[in-house]
C-alpha cells in the first residue's frame, strides 16, 4: 500500500483483544512494507558500518606502501558511499510510508467503528478519549509501526558487525562482541519507570483533553451564567499537573539517554586501551586497531535505535490499549442482520415500555424525565441496552436488520444535534429518499429568518445555501441550529422519524408553526415527537404517556390534561398542591352535576 493509495478499500478486522495484539495485528497486515524497510534499512547500516573496515584496510594499505589496495579501498568506499544514500533515502521513504498509512489504517477503523456505534460511542467511552485516540495516539501508534523495521536492521547491523569482528580480529573482536550488548541492555531496567511515567503523563493530558473540549462545547452556556473563569481556572491547574508529569517523564528518558553515550563511551575507552597494549606486543596491526575503534565508533548510530524502539513501544503501547478499547465496543444490536435489506413498514412497537407508534401517523410521547425519554428515543432508532428487546418496525425485530437498512427506516434526531462545518447546501446533502426537497424541508422548519440571517452573514455567497456555517454550528443561535437540524432530518424522509425535543429552543409563536409544517410535510408517514409542549401535543394524532418506563395514558392532548393528573403535571408544570387542588374541584364539579 502506497500513500497514493489511500483510503484502504476495506482497513480489516482488528485483533483488539490487547494493545500488544493490537500493534501486531498492524504490523502483520504491512508486512510487504515493513519488509522493504527492513531490506534498504539492511543496505544503509551495513554500508555504514562497513566505512570502518575500508578505513583501517586503507591505513594499513599507506602503512605497507601498497597503492593497489589503497585503490581498492578507495573504490570499497565510494560502493559504501553509494550504499549509505540509496539506503538512508528509500529506508526514510518506506519507513514514512509504513508510519502514515498504518496511522490511516487505524483512522479508518476508528470511523468505522464510529459509524457503527453511533450515539453510544461517547456512552461507553468519554468524548475526550475519543480524540485523544482519534489524534495523537494514532500518530504514537504509526511511530512504532514505523519504527520496527528500522530497529529490526540496526540489531540484525549489529550482530553482523560483531561477528565479523570476530573473524576479522578475534582478540578485540570478542571485547565488542561482548560490550554491545550489555551497552544495548543496559538501559532495560529503566524502562519500566519510564514508562509508568509517561502514562502518568497521558493520563493527565488526557484529561485535560477532555476538559478543554467539554469546556468549548459549553462555552456559550457557560459565558451566560459567567462560569468560564471557574472552568479557565480547572484548565490551568490541569495543565499544570500535565507539566509536571512531563517534566518527570523527560528526566527519565533523558537518564535513558545518557546511559546510552556513557556507556558506548566506556566501551571505546576499553577497546583502545586494550588494542594500544595488543598493538603494542605486536599482536594486531596498526589498521586493525583503527577498524576496530572506527567499529564501535560508527556502531553507536545503529544503536540509537535500540533507544528509540523501546521509547515508541513505551509510548505506542498505551495508545494501542485505548485504541484497542475503542474498537472492541460492540453494538447491542447486529451490524450485518439476519433478514434481507427490504426496509420494512408498519406500526413501531416498543415491547419495554409498550409504546406503540400507528404507521403514518404523528403519535406524541410525554416522559417526565428527560434522560429517559432520549434512552427511548434511542431504543426506537435500534440502539437497545444489552438487556432490552429489540424494537419491532412492522413486526420485525430493528435488531434482525441489517445496520444501513435499521438507519434507513428509523430515523433518530436527538435533543443536541451536531451541524458539521460546511456550506448550507452540504449540510442537507444527506442520504435522501428524494420525495422532500431542501425548500419544503426548510419551509416547514421554519428556516425563512435563518437563511435572512446567513444570506447577511456572508460577503461572498450569492445563494444562502452557499453560505459557511461554522463548526458545530457555533455562529448560529440554538434555535437557529435546531431549526437547520430539523430541516435535515425532514430530507432524509424516512420509513419512521423520531425527534426528541426538536423545538425546546424556539418560541411558542414559532413552535406553533413548526408543529403545522411538521405534520403537513409528514403526512402518511410514521413520526414520533418527545415533547412536553402543548403546542406540539395539540397537533398529535396520539398522545403517549410514559411513566416509570411504561405507558400509563393514550389518548389526545386535551383529554389528557383534563382526565390524568401525571400527564397534567408534566405538561403544565403543575405542582403537588395545584393537582391536588386541581383533584378537589374536579370532585366538587362532579357532584354538583350529581346532585
Amino acid at each position: 500500500m502506497q500513500i497514493q493509495d489511500l483510503p484502504y478499500p476495506d482497513p480489516g478486522v482488528p485483533d483488539a483483544r490487547s494493545g500488544p495484539r493490537f500493534l501486531w495485528w498492524l504490523g502483520r497486515n504491512q508486512l510487504g512494507g515493513q519488509v522493504k524497510s527492513l531490506a534498504w534499512g539492511l543496505l544503509h547500516f551495513v554500508a555504514v558500518s562497513a566505512l570502518p573496515f575500508c578505513v583501517g584496510l586503507s591505513v594499513q594499505a599507506v602503512v605497507d606502501r601498497s597503492g593497489t589496495r589503497l585503490a581498492l579501498t578507495g573504490g570499497l568506499l565510494a560502493l559504501c558511499g553509494i550504499g549509505i544514500a540509496l539506503g538512508d533515502t528509500f529506508l526514510h521513504r518506506t519507513a514514512v510510508t509504513n508510519w502514515i498509512t498504518a496511522a490511516a489504517r487505524v483512522q479508518q477503523l476508528l470511523a468505522r467503528k464510529a459509524a457503527v456505534l453511533g450515539s453510544a460511542l461517547t456512552r461507553r467511552v468519554a468524548a475526550g478519549e475519543v480524540v485523544a485516540v482519534s489524534t495523537g495516539d494514532v500518530e504514537k501508534i504509526g511511530w512504532f509501526v514505523e519504527a520496527v523495521s528500522r530497529f529490526t536492521a540496526a540489531a540484525l547491523t549489529v550482530v553482523v558487525v560483531c561477528v565479523a569482528l570476530v573473524l576479522y580480529q578475534p582478540a578485540l573482536g570478542v571485547v565488542v562482541a561482548v560490550g554491545l550488548p550489555v551497552v544495548a541492555l543496559a538501559v532495560l531496567p529503566l524502562l519500566p519507570p519510564a514508562t509508568r511515567r509517561a502514562d502518568f503523563q497521558r493520563e493527565k493530558a488526557g484529561r485535560a483533553t477532555e476538559l478543554a473540549s467539554d469546556t468549548v462545547a459549553g462555552l456559550r452556556v457557560l459565558r451566560g451564567i459567567g462560569g468560564e473563569d471557574l472552568f479557565l481556572e480547572r484548565y490551568r491547574r490541569a495543565s499544570q499537573e500535565v507539566r509536571h508529569a512531563a517534566v518527570r517523564s523527560a528526566r527519565m528518558w533523558s537518564l535513558i539517554a545518557a546511559v546510552q553515550v556513557l556507556l558506548p563511551g566506556v566501551l571505546m575507552i576499553v577497546v583502545v586501551w586494550y588494542g594500544v597494549h595488543l598493538a603494542q606486543q605486536g599482536r594486531i596491526t596498526i589498521g586493525e586497531l583503527v577498524t576496530v575503534y572506527s567499529s564501535v565508533m560508527v556502531l553507536s548510530y545503529p544503536l540509537q535505535h535500540f533507544h528509540e524502539i523501546a521509547m515508541a513501544y513505551s509510548f505506542s503501547r498505551p495508545s494501542a490499549k485505548r485504541a484497542a478499547r475503542v474498537l472492541s465496543l460492540e453494538r447491542a444490536t447486529d451490524t450485518e442482520g439476519v433478514r434481507g435489506a427490504d426496509v420494512p413498514s408498519g406500526d413501531l412497537y416498543d415491547p419495554a415500555t409498550g409504546l406503540l407508534a400507528p404507521a403514518g401517523r404523528l403519535t406524541a410521547v410525554v416522559c417526565g424525565d428527560p434522560d429517559a425519554a432520549g434512552l427511548l428515543a434511542e431504543r426506537l432508532g435500534g440502539h437497545p441496552a444489552d438487556q432490552d428487546t429489540s424494537v419491532l418496525l412492522g413486526g420485525v425485530p430493528l435488531d434482525e436488520l441489517p445496520l444501513d437498512t435499521a438507519r434507513t427506516a428509523v430515523l433518530v434526531q436527538d435533543k443536541d444535534p451536531v451541524l458539521l462545518s460546511g456550506s448550507l447546501r452540504e449540510l442537507l446533502d444527506v442520504p435522501a429518499s428524494g420525495n422532500v426537497s431542501a425548500q419544503d424541508a426548510l419551509a416547514a422548519a421554519q428556516c425563512e429568518d435563518v437563511l435572512e440571517a446567513l444570506a447577511q452573514a456572508s460577503l461572498d455567497a450569492e445563494d444562502p445555501m452557499d453560505t459557511r456555517i461554522t463548526e458545530r454550528g457555533r455562529s448560529l443561535s440554538g434555535g437557529q441550529r435546531q431549526r437547520l437540524a430539523l430541516a435535515r432530518s425532514l430530507i432524509t424522509d424516512p420509513e419512521v422519524l423520531v425527534l426528541d425535543e426538536p423545538t425546546s429552543a424556539v418560541d411558542s409563536h414559532t413552535e406553533a408553526r413548526i408543529a403545522q409544517g411538521v405534520r403537513g410535510l409528514r403526512e402518511g408517514r410514521t413520526t414520533v415527537v418527545f415533547t412536553s409542549s402543548p403546542l406540539l401535543l395539540d397537533h398529535a394524532d396520539r398522545v403517549v404517556l410514559v411513566h416509570e418506563g411504561q405507558v400509563v395514558a393514550v389518548g389526545v392532548h386535551r383529554e389528557l390534561v383534563h382526565d390524568e393528573p401525571r400527564y397534567r403535571a408534566v405538561v403544565t408544570r403543575e405542582t403537588e398542591e395545584e393537582a391536588v387542588l386541581s383533584g378537589v374541584l374536579k370532585e366538587l364539579e362532579e357532584i354538583e352535576e350529581t346532585a
